[in-house]
């Protein structure tokens, strides 16, 4: 039997709010600001969860998670991926790494690089070296760099076979 692998991309980006609490990668972030978003907005699972689906050819968050519907309102994106990866191990896929890039300007993620890439392999059960995390600014340039938002890109390899 051959291996198959692919490999998927996925993006979010949510707007800084006031009164909302900031989590990345299912970690809470000390912030006066949180992402505005019809679930917790955590661009990094989102961004995570639709390179996963991307990659298995399973669609994307939106189709699965509408925000039209109430019952993700406000919902926990760590629930959402493990639905979700749920689903890739079901199609006989397993994640092989993940590669990741939050834009923010601020805050300084540098502390938070760690254990977000131990939230995210744990809930995908993997290890932690195998989760890269990278934080870049936009250096003032763009929504994320005038601080309006947080995003993320994501590239998920995943393997089948």
């Amino acid at each position: 039997m051959t291996t198959q692998i692919r490999v998927g991309i996925g993006f979010d980006i949510h707007r800084l709010v006031s009164d909302r609490s900031l989590v990345l990668g299912g970690v809470p972030i000390a912030f006066d600001h949180g992402l505005l978003g019809h679930s917790d907005g955590d661009v990094v699972l989102h961004a995570v969860a639709d390179a996963l689906l991307g990659a298995t050819g399973l669609g994307d968050i939106g189709e699965l998670f509408p925000d039209t519907d109430d019952r993700y309102k406000d919902a926990d994106s760590r629930d959402l991926l493990k639905d979700i990866i749920g689903r890739v191990r079901a199609a006989g896929f397993a994640p092989g790494n993940v590669d990741l890039i939050i834009h923010a300007e601020k805050p300084n993620l540098s502390e938070q690089k760690t254990p977000i890439a131990q939230s995210i392999a744990a809930l995908l059960g993997m290890p932690t070296v195998d989760v890269n995390v990278k934080a870049k600014t936009n250096e003032g340039l763009g929504p994320v760099g005038n601080e309006h938002g947080i995003a993320c890109t994501a590239v998920v390899m995943v393997s089948k076979g």
